[in-house]
């Protein structure tokens, strides 16, 4: 085709360049610049409106009243359109650097900015940081969709839009640059400092001229004379260990707090901020005029004008207002309470040394230097970035008096914190919410270190250019594969798919009519050398399943999803610190086909015939509830130094059993494919079919138990569970496996209890009258136990038109979870056990055991496993 190789080229230059980095850093510097200011324009206005409105009417009724009607509406904003924007909003940056799926998009952009003016313009003693910092990397997030580019290339720039966000927050770019690297990707490579440096540039100086201010950077309020002696080292030294220590304590109270609200205050959100917002109003209704304003109170302590008196009821009551506020959920940060904290405590210190030292006619440093320095060692305890902490005090006062200081005090706290309470916050606020994020590898990970050529498959099946039109359709039904690289003198040239057969199918070409006519030229390739994130991006990119690889032009390989799968599946189990060699892959000797009617495929591994059948029942259900065709596969073991494709075997066992399929299958009309393949390990061989044939689910048996070392339901089965990427279903039958008239269905909560709700429907209707019990176990200790998700359930499985089971709801008590399934289900006798798990959840090894496998080992009812699928395209 005539346009094809311009498409080709216009593909080529969507894909990512450095040359755009220069330009993507100054938007993303623009937009966060925009964001900070309206943000901080919002604050101000709706806090001044406050301030004033408390002046001219009683301070007991307007600042509660304030607190508690903006902080409802900030909490159901953040609760009906974006939770991810509850709280700071650097963990959950933090968390998409390291790629847990968290959102970040326009969406959580928009209601962060907005709450974020609700609240803290309501009173609520956090600060603007935190969420400009969520709003620049939201908005860089968004801009990277806008503007596709691979996964790595996508981190960089989030990443350096919340640099950009706090440059531009505290007009501070050195320290945006520094967090970023500090903190949030701990990365020092020349692309990340290149975008990071850029866009906080950008940021800061937009911020600073639609914020009134020029470029000249020593401000009036900064301006304050400081001074510093020898003689004040050993203050600062104390400085530093009372900041370390009272950071310590402040992070543990932080997570205390949350921990009161969402666990003893069982109130949604909105309920929650509501009297997060009252409580403050009240308490600071009888405080001085001056506590009204957090960003004044600061400024207050750095020049000066308060007494000793005023800075320890400011450190008090800002730990506690913060405390109050950010446990409730309010879209707001720590670094603002962070720096006043330690402006007091630094102040208070300060003063102390005044008093001691004066007397005695020995010169001292002003509180006014304490109390800037204490701001950087009171932020280095709560966050743990201690160069970040001094950059960001400096760059604020621009002040070469305060660096000493400022090295003492954030060293000495630093050290302090991470000696009482290690690890950062931030960490820990993931933590809380069970989210742990894992410390990258020093080399970088198997998808930095493996290059194609490490993984790639090298006997490829390729087609000629000149191959007529006919036999290119007989190479397409005589294989599986849904694509062919086409070479022309072992050169590659074009590729031809089944979607190019489909195309042409209206154009009524002769049989004659040679490949290259109908192929796609100038197919997308990779080269030995591109490692594997590439790899992975480019199939991502371009929503494809396969790519070769090319040296020169020159056809060397082919590399698909499967087998960058099973190269990490490998690292991840220990089994490949360097590449090593795949075994032969599986041989089809036999095989069936029916017409492919169905919206999707399931698979059946059988082997035992004496639980084929009531296996096979199973799969013919489930296929039947979701128009699903079957697949059902045989796989015959050969010793090692046999080759799968030269050793002969005899099929007619298998054939036998595989026929019980299909007198099933044509029983209940559905589309049934067999195959019988010879291979050297089973759990390849069917992870190679679920790649092939495009398994969209897989349901296996299980006898219960296993000797292998190291293993939860043995090799194969963990192997499948581990590594497919289809929804897999893990049978064990019981003692009495065609009963099926009683159901027990253990509710957890979390994303994984609706993945034993989804096969119910379709399972419960090999029974008959069959009587459903959803449960939860909840501790002797928990008085009154919450069935909401249970509740839920039911709800979901009565809207099912055909469902007229009897379905109840009950929660039982027990130490543990598997204790009180194997008990109720002991006392009780229940037929099937279905319970919904993920891959981690499946493989996991506990102190106290694996629940899904000590449930499974522990009854004699048949029990149902469900991993749900892994998201991967092919």
């Amino acid at each position: 085709m005539w346009y094809t190789p311009i498409f080709q080229r216009f593909r080529q230059l969507l894909q990512p360049r450095r040359r755009l980095a220069i330009f993507e850093a100054c938007l993303i510097g623009l937009v966060s610049a925009l964001a900070a200011v309206l943000l901080k324009s919002g604050v101000g206005l709706l806090g001044a409106w406050r301030v004033q409105t408390s002046v001219l009417l009683p301070a007991w009724f307007v600042l509660p009243g304030i607190g508690l009607a903006f902080g409802f509406l900030a909490g159901w904003l953040v609760e009906r359109v974006a939770p991810e924007t509850s709280g700071s909003g650097i963990p959950q940056v933090k968390a998409v650097l390291a790629r847990i799926p968290i959102a970040l998009d326009l969406r959580v952009a928009l209601v962060k900015l907005v709450g974020g003016i609700l609240a803290l313009g309501s009173g609520l003693a956090l600060g603007r940081e935190g969420p400009t910092v969520q709003v620049s990397a939201a908005l860089a997030a968004q801009l990277s969709r806008w503007f596709p580019t691979s996964p790595d290339h996508r981190r960089q720039l989030i990443a350096a839009g919340a640099g950009a966000g706090l440059a531009a927050a505290f007009n501070t770019p050195i320290a945006g640059v520094l967090f970023v690297v500090e903190e949030l990707l701990q990365d020092f490579s020349e692309f990340t400092l290149g975008t990071a440096i850029l866009a906080s540039f950008i940021g800061a100086v937009v911020s600073r001229l639609l914020g009134g201010r020029s470029l000249d950077l020593n401000l009036a309020l900064t301006a304050s004379k400081t001074e510093f002696f020898v003689q004040d080292i050993p203050f600062y030294l104390v400085l530093g260990i009372v900041a370390g220590l009272m950071g310590a304590l402040f992070n543990r109270g932080i997570i205390a707090s949350l921990t009161v609200y969402r666990r003893s205050l069982r109130f949604g959100l909105p309920a929650r901020v509501a009297l997060a917002g009252l409580v403050s109003g009240m308490i600071v209704a009888f405080l001085p005029l001056a506590f009204r304003d957090n960003t004044g109170l600061r400024e207050i302590l750095i020049t000066g004008e308060a007494s000793w008196s005023m800075a320890a009821i400011a450190f008090l009551s800002q730990f506690i207002l913060t405390l109050v506020a950010y446990g409730s959920g309010v879209p707001g940060g720590l670094f603002a309470p962070a720096l006043t904290l330690g402006a007091a405590l630094g102040y208070l210190v300060g003063m102390g040394e005044h008093s001691l030292l004066v007397p005695f006619g020995i010169a001292t440093g002003l509180p006014i230097t304490y109390a800037l320095a204490g701001m950087g060692a009171f932020f280095t305890a709560v966050a743990r970035v201690p160069i970040t902490g001094i950059i960001i005090v400096f760059e604020m006062t621009t002040n070469f008096n305060l660096v000493l200081p400022l090295m003492i005090g954030c060293a000495t706290s630093y050290l302090v914190a991470e000696k009482l309470e290690p690890g950062s916050l931030y960490d820990k606020l993931l933590a809380w919410n069970g989210i742990t994020i894992e410390k990258a590898a020093p080399a970088g990970g198997i998808m930095t270190n493996l290059t194609a050529r490490d993984v790639m498959q090298q006997q490829v099946e390729t087609l000629d250019t000149e191959m007529p039109l006919d036999e290119v359709i007989q190479a397409f039904a005589r294989s599986h594969h849904r694509g062919f690289p086409v070479v022309e003198n072992s050169k590659l040239v074009g590729i031809v798919t089944q979607s190019d057969l489909f195309n042409i199918r209206d154009r009524n070409l002769p049989n004659d009519t040679p490949l290259r006519e109908i192929m796609t030229a100038a197919p997308m390739s990779v080269t030995p050398i591109h490692n594997l994130s590439n790899v992975l991006y480019l199939l991502d990119r371009y929503q494809i399943s396969r790519l070769p690889v090319v040296n020169g032009r020159k056809l060397i390989g082919i590399i698909t999803r499967g087998d960058i799968i099973r190269a990490e599946a490998d690292h991840l189990n220990g089994e490949n610190d360097t590449p090593r060699l795949r075994p032969d892959p599986s041989y089809i000797v036999y095989q069936t086909r029916s017409p492919s009617i169905g919206s999707g495929r399931l698979l059946v591994p059988v082997a035992n015939p004496e639980t084929a059948g009531i296996l096979l029942e199973m799969a013919a259900a489930i296929a039947r509830d979701r128009h699903y065709e079957i697949d059902c596969v045989q796989v015959m073991l050969i010793p090692r130094h046999s080759s799968p494709s030269e050793t002969e075997v005899r099929t007619a066992k298998s054939r036998r059993l595989l026929r019980q399929a299909e007198v099933l299958a044509k029983k209940w009309q559905i589309p049934l494919h067999t195959q019988i393949r010879v291979t050297h390990d089973v759990a390849q061989a069917i992870l190679e079919t679920i790649n092939e044939e495009h398994i969209d689910l897989i349901l296996m048996g299980w006898k219960g138990g296993t000797s292998t070392p190291g293993r939860i339901f043995g090799d194969v089965v963990d192997t499948i569970i581990r590594q497919a990427t289809c929804e897999v279903v893990l049978v064990k039958l019981g003692t009495t496996p065609h009963s099926f008239n009683r159901w027990l269905v253990p509710m957890a909560g979390g994303p994984n209890s609706p993945l034993a709700i989804k096969l119910l429907p379709a399972l419960i209707t090999l029974g008959n009258e069959p009587q459903i019990r959803l449960t939860q176990v909840f501790k002797p200790s928990e008085l009154k136990p919450d069935m909401s998700v249970s509740e839920q359930a039911i709800r979901h499985l009565m809207r099912r038109r055909k469902l007229s089971s009897t379905v109840v709801a009950l929660p039982v008590q027990a130490n543990s979870v598997a204790e009180g399934v194997i008990n109720l289900v002991k006392t009780e006798g229940y037929d099937v056990i279905v319970l919904g798990a993920s891959r981690e959840g499946l493989l996991q090894q506990a102190i106290q055991g694996n629940i899904p496998e000590a449930i499974a080992s522990g009854v004699e009812s048949t029990v149902i496993l469900v991993r749900g699928a892994i998201n991967n395209k092919y």
